[in-house]
C-alpha cells in the first residue's frame, strides 16, 4: 500500500542509478525528487519537507555522512536509507551510528530498495496521528522530535522507533517478539534479540523517565513492556 503524497528525495551522483530510482519510485506512486550533489541535496533539505531520503554515501562536495549528521542535528528528521558500495561491517556501523535508518549495498535490485523503503515508511502507520501524547510526553512522527514537559528529548533513530511503538500500544503490553518484528524487522533471527532490546529500552527509559515523578515506561516482568502513566509512591 502506497501512502498518498509521500515525498522522497534521492541524492545520488550516478545519473543512470538516480534516474532508474526516480522512474521506479514514480511508477509506484511516490513523489520522487532527484539531485546529483551533496550541496544540492543539502539545499533541498533546507527548503522543503520530505517524508524520506535515499542518500548515496560517496557524493561530490558534501558526502552522505556529512549530510546525515547535519540532518540528524536539525528539527526535521525523515528516515534515511543509505546507499553505498562499501560493504565492510565497520562501514555499515559508521552509517548506522551516524543516524541512517537502513543501509543498502550497491549493486542492488530495485525490488529490494522498494521493500526497504516500504519497511521504513510503515513505521508511520497509514491514518495514524502524526502527533502522539501520553501525559506530558509528546512525539511528532513527521519531524521525529520528542518532548517531555516542554523539554526536547534527544533520541537515537532506534530509540525513537521504540517509543513510537510503545505509544501506539499505550496501556497494552508490548512483547519483545513484537519489538523484534516491528522495530528490528527480524522476527526469525536465530539468536533472540532480548538482550539488545532490553539495553535499548533501558536507555530510552533513562531519557524519558529519569528524574520524573511520573514514570511512563513500565516493565511487565516475564512478558515485555508497557507505556502508561504511573506516579512514584
Amino acid at each position: 500500500m502506497i501512502l498518498d503524497g509521500v515525498k522522497i528525495l534521492v541524492i545520488e551522483d550516478e545519473a543512470k542509478t538516480a534516474q532508474a530510482i526516480r522512474r521506479g519510485l514514480e511508477a509506484e506512486g511516490y513523489d520522487a525528487a532527484v539531485v546529483r550533489t551533496g550541496e544540492e541535496g543539502f539545499s533541498r533539505l533546507n527548503s522543503e519537507a520530505f517524508d524520506m531520503v535515499v542518500l548515496d554515501w560517496m557524493l561530490p562536495g558534501r558526502d552522505g555522512i556529512e549530510i546525515l549528521k547535519t540532518l540528524r542535528a536539525r528539527s526535521a528528521k525523515p528516515p534515511v536509507l543509505l546507499l553505498t558500495a562499501r560493504d565492510a561491517v565497520e562501514d555499515r556501523v559508521t552509517g548506522l551510528d551516524n543516524g541512517a535508518d537502513d543501509y543498502l549495498v550497491k549493486p542492488f535490485a530495485f525490488a529490494e530498495l522498494l521493500a526497504r523503503i516500504r519497511a521504513l515508511l510503515r513505521r508511520t502507520v497509514p491514518g495514524e496521528p502524526l502527533r502522539k501524547e501520553v501525559g506530558d510526553l509528546v512525539l511528532d512522527i513527521r519531524s521525529r522530535l520528542v518532548w517531555r514537559a516542554g523539554q526536547e528529548i534527544v533520541l537515537t533513530p532506534r530509540e525513537f522507533d521504540l517509543l513510537v511503538h510503545l505509544m501506539r500500544y499505550e496501556g497494552q503490553v508490548v512483547t519483545r517478539q513484537m519489538l523484534a518484528q516491528d522495530v528490528w524487522r527480524e522476527p526469525n533471527r536465530a539468536t533472540p534479540l532480548d538482550n539488545v532490546i532490553d539495553v535499548h529500552l533501558a536507555h530510552l527509559r533513562k531519557k524519558v523517565d529519569e528524574g520524573r515523578r511520573t514514570r511512563l515506561i513500565q516493565t511487565v516482568r516475564g512478558v515485555g513492556f508497557m507505556l502508561k502513566e504511573e506516579s512514584e509512591p
